[in-house]
This record gives C-alpha cells, sequence and structure tokens, in this order.
C-alpha cells in the first residue's frame, strides 16, 4: 500500500460537517496525546459532499484506555472490543487502531479463527498502516487526522470515488473468507453510492456467496436491514441476485425466482422495496415487518395450499401451520426480532379477515392496530394478483374515504339482497321573498 497525504487545501472535508459530537471525541484523544481519525464512511460521504450516517473513529488508545477518558463510554463487542461514547441519542464509535495476526501479537492478545479462515476474534491491535490494510474497500480506508486537518489515503480511495468503483483491499479471496459479510458490503456500497463492483473484486462472489450460511443469524439481520431499508433497496435487490448472494439470505423465496424476474413473488417485492425507497428518500419511517412479509408472502400462501391437500384440512388451518413453519425457516438465516415477527403475522392474518366485511366486521376490522399495514399490503397485493384481490383492495379503499352513513351502505350491499343506495339530503330552499 503507498500512501498518499492531501493536505487540507487539497480536499474538501470541513469540521463544519462534522458531527459537533465527533469533534469533541477527536479533540479529546488528540489533546491527551492519543493519534486520532475519522474513518470510513464518514470521511468517504464527506468527499462525495453526501450526508455522512455515523461518524467513526480510530485512535491508538486502547478500550480501557478510551473508558478513562470518557465518562460517558461503555465497552462493547467479542470479536473487536469498540467503544461507545454516549451523547444523548448519537452514539460515537470509537475503534482502536488494528493490527496484523503475527505471532507475537497473537501471543499478548486475542484472536480465532474458523477452520474456513473467518475471524472469530479480532483484538488485535497494531498502528495506522497496518489498520489501513485490515480495512475492507480502498473507499473506506482514509483517514482524516485531527492534528493538521489532513486525510491520510492508503489504497488509493479518492482515485476510486473518483471513478466510481468498489474495489477490495487484498486478496478477495482471502478478505470474503476472513468475513463474508464483506460480500454484502460490497454489493450495498456499489447500490447506495451508484458504483461499480471492479472485476477481481466481484469475480470470487458467486462461488463464495455459500459462505454466509456461517455468519451468526443476528447479524445476518442487522446486515438485511442496511441492504434493504438504505433508500436503495431495488437496485441491492438486483444485485444481490446478480451475484447469488439472495438464497443465502431468503432460502424459501429462491424457488419462486424466475430468469424474466415477473413471477408474483418477484413483482411483489420490486413493489415492496420501491415502496420502501420511496418512504425512506421522503424521510418517512418505515418497518422491516412489512418488506419481509411481502417477500414471503407467497412462499407462505403455496406452503398453506400443499398443507392443506396433504392433510386434508380446511386452508386456514394450514395458513397458521404454515406461517409458524415459514418464520420458524426464515429466523434461522435472518433472525427477525419478535416485535417483527408479531406484526408479520398480524400483517398475513389480516388477509384472511379482510375479505369478511358483513355486519360490522368491516368496521371493527378498520380499528384494529395493524389494519392500515394490512390494507397497505393488500393493496399492494391487489397490483400483482388483480381480480378479486385488487376489486376487494378498492373496496377497502372507497370504504375508509367515505362517510359513516355510505360505509353502512357498502356493508349491508355485501348481502344477496343489496339495500337501496342512500339517498342525498336535499337542501333546503329558501323561501322566496315575493
Amino acid at each position: 500500500m503507498s500512501l498518499q497525504i492531501f493536505p487540507r487545501d487539497q480536499h474538501c472535508v470541513s469540521r463544519k460537517n462534522i458531527s459537533d459530537n465527533a469533534l469533541k471525541v477527536l479533540f479529546r484523544l488528540h489533546k491527551a496525546g492519543y493519534q486520532a481519525y475519522l474513518v470510513g464512511g464518514g470521511v468517504r460521504d464527506l468527499l462525495l459532499e453526501l450526508p455522512p450516517k455515523d461518524f467513526d473513529i480510530a485512535t491508538n488508545a486502547t478500550p480501557d484506555e478510551i473508558k478513562k477518558l470518557f465518562r460517558n463510554c461503555r465497552l462493547i463487542g467479542r470479536r473487536f472490543r469498540l467503544a461507545h461514547i454516549l451523547f444523548g441519542r448519537e452514539v460515537i464509535e470509537v475503534a482502536t487502531l488494528r493490527g496484523h495476526h503475527d505471532s507475537d501479537k497473537l501471543a499478548q492478545q486475542v484472536s480465532s479463527q474458523s477452520d474456513e479462515g473467518m475471524l472469530l476474534r479480532d483484538n488485535v491491535y497494531g498502528s495506522i498502516d497496518e489498520d489501513a490494510e485490515r480495512r475492507d474497500f480502498t473507499i473506506n480506508a482514509m483517514y482524516y487526522d485531527i492534528a493538521d486537518y489532513s486525510i491520510r489515503d492508503y489504497a488509493g480511495g479518492i482515485a476510486d470515488l473518483e471513478q466510481g468503483i468498489i474495489r477490495l483491499i487484498g486478496d478477495p479471496d482471502v478478505r470474503y473468507r476472513e468475513d463474508p459479510v464483506r460480500m454484502l458490503r460490497a454489493v450495498r456500497f456499489a447500490a447506495k453510492l451508484d458504483m461499480t463492483i471492479a472485476a477481481r473484486t466481484a469475480d470470487p462472489i458467486p462461488h463464495l456467496a455459500s459462505l454466509l450460511h456461517e455468519i451468526p443469524a443476528a447479524r445476518l439481520f442487522e446486515e438485511s436491514s442496511k441492504l434493504l431499508q438504505s433508500g436503495h433497496g431495488v437496485a441491492t435487490y438486483q444485485l444481490l441476485r446478480q451475484y447469488q448472494l439472495f438464497e443465502p439470505l431468503f432460502p424459501q423465496v429462491h424457488q419462486y425466482l424466475t430468469e424474466d424476474g415477473q413471477s408474483e413473488t418477484e413483482q411483489i417485492i420490486n413493489i415492496a422495496l420501491a415502496s420502501t425507497d420511496k418512504r425512506i428518500n421522503q424521510g418517512l419511517r418505515v418497518n422491516p415487518a412489512f418488506m419481509f412479509a411481502a417477500l414471503l408472502w407467497y412462499p407462505l400462501t403455496s406452503e398453506a395450499k400443499r398443507i392443506s391437500t396433504e392433510r386434508n384440512i380446511p386452508y386456514y388451518d394450514a395458513f397458521l401451520i404454515a406461517m409458524n413453519e415459514v418464520i420458524s425457516k426464515q429466523v434461522k438465516a435472518i433472525a427477525i426480532p419478535k416485535r417483527f415477527t408479531a406484526m408479520i403475522r398480524d400483517i398475513w392474518l389480516l388477509q384472511l379477515r379482510l375479505p369478511r366485511r358483513s355486519g360490522k366486521r368491516a368496521f371493527r376490522l378498520m380499528e384494529q392496530d395493524k389494519f392500515r399495514a394490512a390494507y397497505d399490503f393488500l393493496e399492494m397485493r391487489g397490483k400483482v394478483e388483480g381480480g378479486k384481490t385488487e376489486e376487494l383492495a378498492n373496496w377497502w379503499t372507497l370504504f375508509q374515504d367515505k362517510g359513516h352513513n355510505y360505509r353502512q351502505y357498502m356493508v349491508q350491499n355485501m348481502n344477496e339482497h343489496p339495500a337501496k343506495r342512500p339517498r342525498k339530503r336535499k337542501k333546503k330552499q329558501p323561501e322566496s321573498e315575493g
């Protein structure tokens, strides 16, 4: 690696665009005699003149030394210990510069690898040069030095930013085996930054995609949320399929994917991700439960039909069994938290209840906490399935827009002998003056 140093007058990174809390941490570390750098995505985004999502810091201070400097610090992590400096809702992550796995350091510190080469523990500290070599992509191996406000570029990251290239540092086969999540990160950065993955970085991915099965399911939930809820979900999904990374994340969905991309499953995935992207880019909140409900809906209904036929039981009972099985299988790949699986179940179950609108049922359904999410899901299904599903979605759209009297008429009209449409009350004509 060849170091390039860009003085303050040769780059666009300004302290006014850096979080005040991140600056406090940087300056305190520097004042205490430690090296302190803004690193990774924060530097990358500032160079691209994008608002950084996080401000991460690297230092030669150990976690225990960091904790002594900051009362608002907590240490986390087993695989690699990190310091989180808490400022209300903002968390500044501080990592000690990492080193190589040579025998002298391993004798003093803690490191472990699996038989496949995956890093299990990585508490090996080193110099900034070693830390740069340990980073994943060139565009993430740039350091903003608070000592003189320069940028230290160790791997040609600035040049790759200018050319729009995602390039892995080191031997891709080795680096992916160390941490298979790097394959997902390559895809995420390419989609988010609208860049191209370098050929040498991209070529091993399809062959090594199965390594994701070895990643803890809890970590893959975090990664899947970043992938599909970053505002670039549609582009990310396409890249996941291109590099065969989708199947390890959603093994039950894989069999419903086609070459032309027009199956019901693929249509609803694209609609759900496009809707999520739109909401995120409008600054609106999104719930991952809705996305997972869409991804797994047609595998669920197919499984329910199979169980109903094979066991000769009512579809509703088969649906409940299939729902449990589908969620159980999915959480083995991606550990979706219970608060989200509960909402997924609510959205799915309401799909069976929404067609039942007679009597007071329609009014009661609208009072359900998850009604709006279930209705949005039904509307999405209507775009895919058409026919009766689309008619039902249109009925609920009209039902929500109308007043109580017209809603009552709509419900009555569900019976075999529809009631007469309520007449509009005539306005009383003013008496003539003559």
